[in-house]
């Protein structure tokens, strides 16, 4: 029996090294082949004729429209054998789902301005974006390229943060075009007029001590502090960022590079039952349940407004694209501050703004033709001409060091137009602080896994409103319509509440299984050989 149980612990032993190192089962075999990044053509032929189409979005900003009509026509002065038909949408949303349509019918644009959560979600089918390391990297008509009829940036006079965003699995998939991140604008004279100072960076828990002050009502119903029926103190026009910096804040999982899903998590459950708590005193909501932050905070109906800061342009009372009646605007103080912080000391605030792909086509000559004019986009002329729109924030350490947008920044005030003073202040706001922004992961479903976020805050602060009860069985049932809702791959939830010990199981490779297997039986020997002995024993 002895000799046996040895024999049998060595197989074990044996058996268990193989199931580590899948070498000694069995040879792995040459790792598959990556396919190879494509090459630009080594010459652009200006001989041929090219009509590329590029789908951008602007709001409603008929400056911006402008900017990139001149762009376009400049573009073509610059090469006459490259005609750009310009398509323009009031909503990215809008460009992903027609990108998405057009696939189908191989119809897609060859530049598009778009984010990379939607790049994602784009690359599930095959060989539809170009991706451009090749292409940037190529001496002549790459970054910087000595065959480029234009003053290209070089790749390092890109801001190298916001060239990274642009990368999905390691691979080159956008440039950036513009950067902006979201901001806290406040109405510095309400807040004041409550009792209270405001501090450069502000926490949530101030945000929301102000706010118990500011719903205080007279006899009649009427806010005291603007003398209205309506005031919602605290208003939040991205719910998804919202849900996702607070989560960066509190170091709580969102999702992985890998497109596992941490958001179902203990630290969300927190922050959707604290927001309840807040919107039942009447302290919060947002842009889809009670409109444009932008609106509410000039109409003296709320003091901190987190919007864009590409969104600076509609805030505040000399705002130069107010959409409220004028008799409706209330003279106050604007404060542009970073959004609230649970540690003022180590603020962080999420980076976002539009990114520019270029799909792919046949004909590899109108690739190069789509790249050149990509190119283009990231040239001072268009990049400081944009950025001065709105709050938005050249990519390049090229625009942001000239001369001409240095003088633009320090201009700041001298009128209500190019020079509004809130607008420069955002992006001043942005610029201060790059090295403190982050960006969520990219991956197919990344931007499914964003909208959920928002929809958990929107869910939970509509159902307050009407009278339901939030709680946390209320969540755990919100986090499982969701989960079916979105059609959430429930293999990529790392949460225990999600996989129970048999999908663990059926998770792990073959060898473990049978690693497991034997070691019971190792076990279940142990206890036979046991009950032997004693038996044995006992008869002599």
């Amino acid at each position: 029996m002895k000799k046996l149980f040895t024999l049998f612990l060595a197989v074990v032993t044996l058996f268990s090294l193989c199931s580590c190192h899948g070498a000694l089962v069995k040879d792995s075999g040459p790792e598959k082949e990556e396919t190879p990044l494509p090459v630009p053509p080594e010459e652009f032929d200006t001989s041929r004729d090219f009509e590329i189409t590029f789908w951008a979005k602007n709001d409603t900003n008929k400056t911006q429209v402008a900017i990139y009509e001149k762009t376009i026509s400049d573009f073509e002065k610059i090469y006459p054998n490259i005609s750009v038909k310009l398509r323009l949408y009031t909503d990215y949303g809008k460009i992903y789902n027609d990108v998405i349509t057009n696939i189908a019918t191989k119809t897609t644009p060859d530049v598009c301005i778009t984010y990379p959560d939607h790049i994602a979600t784009y690359l599930s089918g095959e060989n539809i974006v170009v991706p451009l390391d090749t292409f940037i990297n190529d001496e002549k008509y790459g970054l910087g390229g000595s065959g480029l009829r234009f003053d290209s940036p070089e790749k390092d006079e890109v801001v190298e943060k916001f060239l990274d965003e642009g990368k999905i699995s390691g691979v080159q998939y956008a440039l950036p075009f513009m950067r902006s991140t979201e901001a806290l604008y406040v109405n510095k004279t309400y807040v004041e007029k409550l009792g209270f100072e405001l501090p450069e960076t502000v926490t949530w828990d101030f945000i929301f001590e102000v706010c118990e002050k500011a719903v205080k009502k007279d006899d009649d119903g009427i806010y005291e502090i603007n003398g209205k029926k309506r005031m919602i103190p605290f208003i939040y026009k991205s719910t998804d960022n919202m849900m996702i910096q607070l989560l960066k804040q509190r170091n709580a999982g969102f999702s992985t590079d890998r497109g596992d899903i941490l958001i179902f998590n203990d630290d969300c459950t927190d922050i959707l039952l604290k927001i309840a708590k807040e919107t039942e005193k009447g302290l919060f909501s947002t842009f889809k349940i009670s409109g444009y932050p932008a609106n509410l905070l000039n109409a003296g109906e709320c003091i901190f407004a987190v919007d864009s800061t590409a969104g600076a342009t509609w805030m505040g009372t000399d705002a130069p694209l107010i959409d409220i009646a004028k008799e409706k605007l209330v003279e106050f103080e604007t404060v542009v501050l970073p959004v609230p912080q649970i540690d003022p000391k180590n603020p962080v605030m999420i980076s976002q703004g539009p990114s520019v792909c270029i799909f792919n086509k046949d004909d590899p000559q109108r690739v190069l033709a789509s790249f050149i004019f990509t190119q283009y986009l990231l040239t001072n002329e268009v990049q400081i001409a944009y950025s001065g729109t709105e709050g938005y924030l050249p990519v390049t350490n090229k625009a942001l060091s000239s001369e001409e947008y240095t003088d633009y920044l320090s201009r700041s005030g001298e009128d209500n137009e190019k020079y509004y003073d809130i607008k420069i202040t955002a992006s001043k706001l942005l610029m201060d602080n790059i090295g403190k922004t982050f960006v969520t992961p990219v991956f197919n479903g990344s931007a499914s896994l964003r909208d959920v976020a928002g929809q958990l805050i929107e869910n939970v602060t509509k159902s307050v409103n009407r009278k339901e009860i939030v709680d946390k069985k209320y969540i755990d049932d919100l986090y499982d319509d969701m989960i079916s809702l979105h059609r959430l791959d429930k293999t990529k939830i790392k949460n225990e509440r999600f996989l129970s010990a048999n999908d663990g199981i059926k998770k792990l490779p073959v060898e473990s299984k049978a690693l497991i297997i034997l070691l019971c039986t190792v076990w279940l020997f142990l206890i036979l050989y046991f009950i032997y002995e004693t038996l044995k024993k006992r008869k002599k």
